[in-house]
């Protein structure tokens, strides 16, 4: 029997282009392509993972410009600030971290990209408005160069 640890080893180095992209992972497995969609759909069922999806390379499409914004949020507002961030079509990840006060108080960190600095700038102000009152302080962050760009890596068990 496949485990699901070997699923997503396999499909974690991604799809290959193909017009049967499972059917060619399934046969990589040794599985057939239906038990793989199933067992997928089971996945993410329970919760094992999230979804699959398409990674750009957003350097590589025009997106040269990326900015961590760091927010001081007030605390009862930082879930529904961090929502509204998050439906923003140019924040990429959005989330909440304890704060470290006084030496650190940003709680709500979300990433933004653009093709230029002013459309980031544009971007970041955009998000100043929509935190209005409940934002206490924030600064930018912009990136110099790309130091990772994979999530978790299940690795072969020894």
């Amino acid at each position: 029997m496949i485990t699901n640890q070997e699923i997503i080893r396999t499909m974690q180095a991604g799809l290959r282009i193909s017009p049967t992209p499972y059917k060619d992972a399934a046969e990589q497995l040794g599985m057939d392509e239906k038990e793989l969609h199933q067992r997928l759909y089971d996945m993410m069922e329970d919760g094992s993972i999230r979804r699959i999806g398409l990674v750009p390379n957003h350097y590589k499409i025009g997106y040269r410009f990326n900015a961590m914004t760091v927010w001081d949020i007030d605390d009862d507002k930082v879930d529904s600030i961090g929502e509204l961030f998050g439906q923003q079509d140019f924040v990429s990840h959005c989330y909440r971290r304890p704060s470290f006060k006084p030496a650190w108080p940003y709680n709500l960190f979300a990433m933004v990209h653009g093709r230029s600095r002013e459309e980031v700038d544009t971007k970041i102000a955009k998000l100043k408005m929509l935190s209005g009152a409940n934002c206490y302080h924030s600064d930018v962050l912009f990136s110099e160069k790309i130091l990772k760009k994979t999530g978790l890596r299940l690795v072969a068990k020894n």
